[in-house]
């Protein structure tokens, strides 16, 4: 599948799951050089779709990563490899060799830190289109791992989105979103929803983690579950931050805290 608009092409990867959805987008960004978002998985297929259309485009000018999950960097090295060696710029990539933070210049983007789904995090607006990886998707919502400041972080990088007031979201999966400050404040006020619907359960005396996400996630399916439970993990951390959290809370055991 494809998505394009006047500076940009998607491609979409054939690895649709439960998390990635339709599978994982990878962007083209402008012309005569193109800039890539997201090399996404190590998908053959999906590798030479992306290098055929950056070759309509006058090649690859560099990398651009929003997060090192695997299913948006995986293919990521092998890509520059076939592209020529050009610059590859992240947060914490390891094979990145341009580091980027909050309001850097990188190409034709500028860098928006949104920490949240993952520590490192990042957006890249260019014109009026943001890339926005797994901080802000075309359906659904995403799962904000727990981390020091996490969820407060993501909110602060949803409300710098808000800010650019860019005129198409072009997500790292899902469709493109045509109408990114209803996007962005259903997003902020999903958040916060959750937010007073845990404080409410805890002051019904609910404390242990089923009991929480029976109450709170109740619309989360199955196959869900587990991103829940993180997503908990990272608002009771806040709570916690905040001096909010009543004593005898569970907290979710989860294998890299």
């Amino acid at each position: 599948m494809s998505a394009a608009g006047g500076e940009w092409l998607g491609i979409t990867a054939q690895n649709p799951g439960p998390f990635t959805l339709s599978g994982t987008n990878t962007w083209l960004v402008g012309a005569d050089p193109c800039w890539i978002v997201d090399p996404g998985p190590s998908l053959e297929a999906h590798r030479q779709n992306v290098l055929d259309a950056a070759q309509e485009r006058g090649g690859i000018g560099g990398i651009a990563i929003t997060h090192d999950h695997a299913d948006h960097v995986e293919g990521a090295v092998a890509l520059r490899d076939r592209a020529g060696a050009v610059p590859m710029g992240a947060a914490r990539y390891e094979h990145a060799d341009v580091r980027l933070g909050d309001g850097d210049a990188f190409g034709p983007f500028t860098v928006v830190a949104t920490p949240g789904h993952a520590p490192d995090h990042l957006a890249f607006v260019a014109g009026d289109a943001c890339f926005t990886g797994d901080a802000v998707l075309g359906r659904g919502s995403v799962f904000v791992a727990p981390d020091p400041g996490a969820l407060r972080g993501y909110l602060a990088g949803l409300e710098r989105l808000q800010a650019r007031a860019p005129s198409t979201i072009c997500p790292g999966h899902g469709p493109v979103v045509d109408d990114p400050a209803a996007k962005l404040a259903e997003y902020l006020a999903h958040r916060r929803a959750r937010e007073d619907a845990l404080v409410a359960a805890l002051g019904d005396g609910l404390r242990s983690v089923d009991e929480l996400l029976d109450r709170v996630w109740s619309d989360a399916p199955t196959e869900l579950r587990l991103a829940a439970t993180v997503t908990l993990a990272a608002h009771l951390d806040k709570l916690d931050e905040e001096e909010r959290l009543p004593e005898g809370v569970q907290r979710p055991e989860l294998p890299w805290r």
